[in-house]
């Protein structure tokens, strides 16, 4: 498998990375650990998860992943973040948050929280150190100089390599990395945001911004929460059996069958194929969902196709301001 370099970092990570918000949740331990080895024999050595999936308990799956030994640890790239308290899913009740109370500094982007989180994201995930340590939102009331000092601080005590964000707008990326610069940091090596056919708005400044700065692209939900990956089997459980009728996604699935591929496959190569996209973050719920993914590193787009998935789901019309101005 051919690797990819990790924005302007010496890092190489493969052309998917594995995203983890389905394990303890969707996913049991046993086959999640199943979905992780296949992934790690395949070569997918970036996972991506977070410290709020699952109230904590993902983490925690991936500590006992690792706790296998076999290079598991050592041959990952591996990607947590930071900013809401650990979570159950749709919960809005404090205690079921983390089993104990949580307060006002226990979200957000303050030093104090930036500290504990990641304390605690060690701990569950049975490591030394974080590879990529991502904040997951922006936080308007921390100011950059108190993210920086905090963050530095974990670079420092070798708790955490390097820094990227999530959800960032091209203008908040711009702030951070330019206070990042004048502090001498080597600020944010990447940016994660949604992406995919249905999803472009990226186009207009995250994705330039990113590009400018030198940072990798990491899209989640690439197959849109599943609307592009196909007709759901007989008696699927998982999101897609639930989608409501989607015009586009039929003339979508048409073209498909028509190039003799999975709608997962063309969803995912044309995200991977992006200018300046690294690994689209795939979250699969079963082993075969990932091996579908998987054949998306062998589908190639031709010039047609790529025009008909133009006018199927129209973008933004490029990058901003030349998108809506002259």
């Amino acid at each position: 498998m051919e690797l990819r370099r990790f924005g302007s970092t010496a890092l190489r990570v493969a052309p998917l990375a594995l995203g983890t918000v389905n394990f303890s949740w969707l996913t049991d331990e046993a086959d999640s650990f199943a979905i992780l080895d296949h992934a790690f024999e395949a070569g997918l050595n970036l996972i991506d998860t977070s410290d709020n999936y699952n109230a904590g308990q993902t983490e925690s799956l991936l500590g006992r992943w690792f706790a296998q030994g076999g290079g598991r640890r050592e041959r990952t790239v591996l990607a947590t973040k930071v900013y809401s308290p650990p979570a159950e899913w749709g919960s809005r009740d404090p205690v079921k948050r983390t089993g104990s109370w949580v307060g006002p500094n226990q979200r957000g982007l303050s030093a104090k929280h930036i500290r504990e989180a990641c304390e605690a994201s060690l701990t569950r995930l049975q490591t030394d150190y974080i590879d990529l340590y991502q904040m997951h939102h922006v936080d308007r009331s921390a100011r950059w100089e108190e993210i920086w000092q905090a963050m530095d601080v974990l670079v420092q005590q070798g708790k955490v390599l390097y820094v990227g964000s999530s959800n960032f707008a091209g203008w908040h990326i711009a702030q951070a990395q330019e206070t990042a610069k004048a502090l001498g940091r080597m600020g944010l090596v990447s940016e994660q945001s949604v992406y995919n056919l249905t999803k472009r708005t990226v186009e207009l400044e995250v994705l330039p911004a990113a590009r400018a700065y030198g940072m990798a692209f990491i899209p989640y939900s690439p197959l849109g929460a599943g609307l592009l990956g196909g007709r759901p089997p007989p008696n699927d459980r998982g999101r897609r059996a639930y989608l409501p009728a989607n015009p586009q996604v039929e003339t979508f699935q048409q073209l498909c069958d028509e190039l003799g591929k999975s709608p997962a496959a063309v969803a995912l190569a044309w995200v991977a194929r992006q200018s300046g996209v690294t690994a689209p973050v795939i979250g699969p719920r079963t082993l075969d969902q990932l091996t579908s993914s998987l054949a998306a590193l062998d589908t190639e787009l031709a010039e047609e196709p790529l025009k008909r998935l133009d006018e199927i789901f129209p973008g933004p019309g490029g990058p901003a301001p030349e998108a809506y101005a002259w």
